[in-house]
């Protein structure tokens, strides 16, 4: 059963201000959506820094705190994009075109899963940095669902993204987040049962 939205004041002075309303972590869980519609509402850089802050305490490699975020605004980048990027999956492009803001989620090449003689540190290799980008990208979404702002993350699109960003080359293009004022309200989709998702051993 999804549990109703439901709100805490936060009193201790070593948490957020007395009086502030803030969603519980289960029912901002609960609640997330993944939105592709979107209001013409631009998303403050106030909102989105505190966004990007909840997400820099995400847990990574050795605290390697590898991601990177560039934020698109530009009406032009973002139409291409969205117009010249998305030819493997067209459907992406009309989210893009809609969403007032993009997040393009970067990571900092050779540094999960390595030791520092340059060696791998495992079997899986560099394939840390996924799973570091990951979790960034779960931090962040419910960090914005949180500030009444709907998020997709978006993982196909096509290669040209990073010419047109201009990312550097020591960094690589993870995914794309599609942020906005939420015009939408997707149903939940349906859930597997913890029976068929945990087993003891």
């Amino acid at each position: 059963m999804i549990a109703k939205h439901s709100y805490i004041y936060y009193t201790s002075r070593n948490e957020k201000s007395k009086g502030e309303l803030i969603m519980q972590t289960l029912d901002c869980i609960y609640g997330r959506r993944s939105i592709r519609k979107f209001s013409d509402e631009p998303v403050s850089h106030e909102v989105l820094e505190k966004i990007v802050a909840a997400a820099s305490y995400s847990p990574s490699w050795k605290n390697t705190q590898v991601v990177r975020y560039i934020a698109i605004e530009s009406p032009e980048v973002k139409n291409k994009i969205a117009n010249e990027c998305t030819s493997s999956f067209v459907y992406n492009g009309n989210t893009i075109n809609d969403a007032p803001l993009l997040i393009a989620v970067t990571v900092l090449k050779g540094r999960c899963g390595y030791e520092r003689d340059g060696s791998f540190t495992t079997n899986r290799k560099d394939t840390w940095q996924m799973f570091d980008a990951g979790i960034a990208n779960q931090t962040f979404c419910l960090a914005a669902h949180e500030f009444g702002l709907g998020t997709v993350i978006m993982g196909i699109f096509d290669e040209t993204v990073s010419e047109v960003l201009e990312i550097p080359e020591d960094r690589e293009l993870i995914n794309i987040i599609c942020i906005g004022h939420s015009i939408d309200s997707p149903e939940v989709p349906k859930r597997k049962t913890v029976d068929e998702l945990l087993i003891y051993k």
